[in-house]
C-alpha cells in the first residue's frame, strides 16, 4: 500500500529528527525506537534479506547508552536513538564485515570506518550490517555468501546495488536511515530501483577510511578515485541531516574535504529560482526503456515550470564511458591480491569481479582509460559553466529479475549486462555530488529515478534541487513496508 498525501507530506519534512528530538527531550526512550526497528525486521526481512548481519545486542546497549546520558541530562547528539544501517563493505569494529565475499566470511574489524565513528559519536543505534554484492563489483544485490536481496516493491526483482541492502531497508521502512557507498552509481541506483533518495556527495566530501583499502585487509582495495559514501532515506531533510553528521576532513583519507559548508538544512525552493536546468534522457547513446524517459522527461519539465528555471535538452556529449571506467576499477584493485587469496581459501571468484581479476590488463590500458577520465572531466566541467544542474535518468531500466546483472532487454532490444547503468559513472568519474529522486512508477508498479548532477562542490544545491523534486513527488511505501510509528 501507498502513503497518501498527506502522510508523504509530512514524511518529506523528515522522520529522523523527529526521532532524534524526541528521544533528548524524553518523549520516547532509544530503546522503545529499537524495538520497534526491530520489530520491523522481524516482520519483513525473512523475505526480503536487507540485512546480512544484525547486532541486536550491541544496538540494544547504544540504545541504553543513550537513554542513560538523557537521564544524567549530558548532551546525545543529532542522531540520538536513530537506527541506522550499514553497508557490509563499511567496517564496523567488533561487527562482522564481510565485503560481501566468502574471502572474508569471518572477518571482524578492530576499528569503525570514520562515517561508523561519526555516527556513533551523534547518538546513532547501529542495528546490523546490509547484503552487498562481492566487494562492490556489480549494481545488484546477490553473492556467494548471503541471501539474495530483493526489492520491496516486487520481491522478484532486483533492488539494484551495490547498496542493495540498504536500499532495501529504507524502502520497507525497516530503518530511516542506511549508509551506502558509491564507486559507480550504487547509491543511486538501488535508490531509484527501490523508490527511496540516495545522494552521492563531492568526492571527499565524507571520508572513505578504512573502508577496503587498510594495508591490514591484503588483497582488496576501494575504488579509491571514485568512491563515495553517501546517506540513503527516505525524504531528502533526512539525507541533508545525516550529512550534517557525516562530512569533514580526516587526516584518515588525503583527499576529505574541509568543512566549507556549515548549514545543511535544506534551501527553500525561492533559493532556486531561475536555475539552469539541462535533462537528457540518454546523454547522447544510451538504450533507455520507454517508461523511464517519458516519466524522467516530464518530471524535469515539471519541476522547472514549478521553480520558474530554464530547461533545456542537452548534454556534456561525453560518448559511452563504460569500457575506461572498467579500467579505472581494475586499476583500483589490487587483482593479484585478490587472486591470492581465492587460490589460498580455494574459492572461484565469479561475475563482474572474476573476469575482472582474470583478465590481463596492460599498462597503456590504464594510461589511456586515465587519459580518458581527463577528457570526460574537462567536457563536463565546461558544460556545467553554462548550466547549474544536469538532470537525466538514474538507470536505463527498471527494477529486472533477480540474479542477473542487467536487464536482457530493454524496450526489446538486446542489451549488454552493463548497459542500463549508462548515466552514475559520470558522477564518479568526475567526482560531482548527484543523486536520484524517485519520480514515479512504471505501469508495473516499480519505481523511477531520475538524477540530479550539480556543479563542483555544489552539495547543498543538489539536496535543495531534490527537496524541490520531492515536494512534487512525494515518497512512498511499498506494500511490503509495515506501518510507520516513529515518534512525530
Amino acid at each position: 500500500m501507498t502513503t497518501t498525501n498527506d502522510d508523504a507530506g509530512r514524511t518529506a519534512a523528515g522522520t529522523i529528527a523527529p526521532i532524534a528530538a524526541a528521544v533528548r527531550a524524553g518523549r520516547v526512550s532509544a530503546e522503545a525506537v529499537l524495538d520497534d526497528a526491530l520489530a520491523r525486521i522481524a516482520a519483513v526481512d525473512g523475505r526480503l534479506h536487507a540485512f546480512c548481519t544484525l547486532d541486536e545486542a550491541g544496538a540494544r546497549e547504544a540504545a541504553r547508552t543513550v537513554d542513560a546520558a538523557v537521564r544524567r541530562g549530558e548532551p546525545v547528539g543529532a542522531l540520538a536513538g536513530v537506527p541506522v544501517a550499514i553497508k557490509d563493505l563499511v567496517c564496523t569494529r567488533g561487527l562482522r564485515t564481510t565485503f560481501g565475499s566468502r574471502l572474508y566470511a569471518r572477518h571482524v574489524p578492530d576499528e569503525d570506518d570514520v562515517v561508523v565513528e561519526r555516527l556513533r559519536a551523534a547518538g546513532a543505534v547501529i542495528v546490523g550490517k546490509t547484503n552487498t554484492s562481492e566487494f562492490g563489483y556489480g549494481a545488484f544485490g546477490h553473492n556467494a555468501l548471503f541471501p539474495t536481496t530483493r526489492n520491496p516493491w516486487h520481491l522478484e526483482r532486483t533492488s539494484g546495488g551495490s547498496s542493495a541492502g540498504s536500499a532495501a531497508a529504507v524502502a520497507a521502512n525497516l530503518v530511516p536511515l542506511a549508509i551506502g557507498s558509491d564507486g559507480g552509481g550504487s547509491v543511486r541506483v538501488p535508490a531509484a530501483l527501490c523508490g527511496i533518495y540516495g545522494i552521492k556527495p563531492s568526492w571527499g566530501r565524507v571520508p572513505v577510511y578504512p573502508g577496503c583499502r587498510d594495508e591490514r585487509h591484503p588483497g582488496i582495495s576501494s575504488w579509491e578515485s571514485l568512491e563515495h559514501i553517501g546517506p540513503m532515506t527516505r525524504t531528502v531533510a533526512d539525507a541533508a541531516l545525516a550529512l550534517s553528521v557525516l562530512v569533514g576532513p580526516t587526516s584518515r583519507d588525503r583527499a576529505s574535504l574541509p568543512a566549507e559548508v556549515t548549514d545543511w538544512a535544506v534551501r527553500p525552493p525561492a533559493a532556486l529560482r531561475g536555475v539552469r536546468l539541462a535533462y537528457s534522457a540518454d546523454l547522447g547513446h544510451a538504450t533507455v526503456d520507454s517508461e523511464l524517459r517519458a516519466a524522467t522527461a516530464a518530471a524535469a519539465t515539471r519541476l522547472a515550470d514549478a521553480l520558474g528555471a530554464t530547461l533545456v535538452h542537452a548534454h556534456p556529449g561525453i560518448g559511452d564511458i563504460g569500457a575506461a571506467f572498467e579500467t579505472i576499477v581494475a586499476l583500483d584493485t589490487d587483482r593479484v591480491g585478490i587472486e591470492r587469496m581465492a587460490r589460498e581459501q580455494g574459492i572461484v571468484l565469479e561475475g563482474w569481479l572474476g573476469r575482472l581479476v582474470e583478465r590481463a590488463w596492460s599498462a597503456d590500458e590504464f594510461t589511456a582509460a586515465t587519459m580518458e577520465r581527463k577528457r570526460v572531466v574537462n567536457r563536463t566541467w565546461r558544460f556545467m559553466e553554462d548550466h547549474d544542474f544536469l538532470l537525466t535518468p538514474t538507470t536505463g531500466s527498471a527494477a529486472f529479475d533477480l540474479g542477473r546483472e542487467g536487464p536482457a532487454t530493454i524496450d526489446g532490444r538486446a542489451v549488454g549486462g552493463t548497459a542500463w547503468l549508462a548515466f552514475s559513472a559520470l558522477g564518479n568519474f568526475t567526482g560531482l555530488p548527484a543523486a536520484s529522486v524517485a519520480v514515479g512508477r512504471t505501469s508495473e508498479g516499480l519505481p523511477i529515478g531520475l538524477q540530479i548532477m550539480g556543479r563542483h562542490l555544489d552539495d547543498v544545491g543538489v539536496l535543495a534541487l531534490s527537496a524541490a523534486l520531492e515536494a512534487l513527488y512525494p515518497p512512498e511505501l511499498p506494500p511490503c513496508a509495515v506501518e510507520r510509528s516513529w515518534p512525530e
